[in-house]
């Protein structure tokens, strides 16, 4: 009990910090002093003021938002599935959120933001029932057969994707960053539709932590205990799709956030989601604001893409899960 409090603090604090790092440091450095009077005392002549007003602090809302969402979907799919390498990414959510935004913005021509986190669910339930039917068509059920399922799906999917740009120009131009997974300041007009749905996600989420425990150690275990294994499985995949989809909607793609995070938790506070869940949460939003901070400092002035910093770190982690699972 004193080591999990331990560990809280030391979370609290780090997400402290970060927050605190993620608004000062940019391409233009701003004096503690001026962060708080954004807050409290807001000058709208003072410019370092209207940088952390209408800039940084949205920013910061959707890093901690989108991190917290795919590192809790992230921790959801590996409980349901047992598979360590269970992510968003890698089976294909992500790809069909995206597919499913672009195709529905070109074929309904409807620019309001309301509709996104619509389209995305709508992709993401679409390749996750593919990546379903065909790694379980596939004449050994492996963890390998579902990566290479998701892999197969996604690719069709960005394919589809990358043809609907190249005929529309206005789209390719629209869409051009958000595909790249950037956190930019675009994001806040998003965020109101999508925070709802993050909230609603995480909230099933964590009155699923009970039962995914069980769950994860088998499903005749999880019967044997009590628990409604199928009504339990519709709350996760409800809490995975829409989490999933409104992460996407905000900043595009982001890999591996959903693989690294689930993994470091664990490390951490062991194998209960009670536990994972809600800290996971926690340090996927952490690890969300110090990748955001990186990528606007890296090259600064210029930005990179968040998703290139993800995947800069997720790749080297997942071939190591790789090398031990095989």
């Amino acid at each position: 009990m004193g080591s999990l409090r331990l560990n809280f603090i030391i979370c609290i604090l780090a997400f402290t910090i970060a927050i605190f790092v993620h608004l000062n440091f940019g391409a233009k450095s701003i004096k503690f002093i001026d962060i708080f009077n954004a807050f409290w005392d807001y000058d709208s002549d003072n410019f370092d003021q209207v940088i952390i007003r209408n800039m940084r602090f949205p920013r910061l809302i959707t890093a901690i938002c989108v991190g917290a969402a795919l590192s809790v979907s992230g921790a959801l799919m590996q409980g349901a599935t047992r598979n360590p390498l269970a992510d968003p990414g890698l089976l294909a959510l992500m790809s069909g959120a995206s597919f499913g935004v672009i195709v529905g913005s070109n074929l309904f021509s409807i620019n309001s933001f309301a509709w996104l986190p619509l389209f995305a669910s709508g992709g993401a339930i679409l390749t996750s029932v593919l990546v379903l039917i065909i790694a379980t068509a596939a004449p050994s059920r492996s963890v390998v057969g579902l990566l290479l399922a998701g892999a197969a799906v996604s690719a069709l999917c960005k394919a589809i994707v990358i043809v609907i740009n190249l005929l529309n120009e206005e789209s390719f131009a629209t869409f051009r960053v958000w595909l790249s997974g950037a956190i930019t300041n675009n994001a806040a007009n998003t965020l109101p539709w999508c925070l709802p749905w993050i909230i609603l996600g995480l909230l099933v989420a964590v009155s699923s932590a009970k039962g995914l425990t069980a769950l994860s150690l088998g499903y005749e275990t999880a019967k044997g205990l009590g628990v409604n294994v199928k009504w339990l499985g519709n709350k996760i995949f409800f809490s995975v799709i829409v989490l999933t989809a409104s992460a996407v909607a905000l900043v595009g793609p982001l890999g591996f956030v959903g693989l690294v995070v689930p993994h470091i938790t664990r490390l951490i506070f062991g194998q209960d989601y009670e536990k994972i869940i809600p800290f996971s949460a926690l340090i996927g939003a952490i690890f969300m604001l110090l990748v955001d901070l990186l990528s606007r400092i890296i090259l600064a002035p210029t930005e990179l893409a968040t998703g290139i910093i993800t995947s800069l770190i997720g790749g080297p982690i997942f071939i190591i899960l790789v090398r031990r699972l095989l």
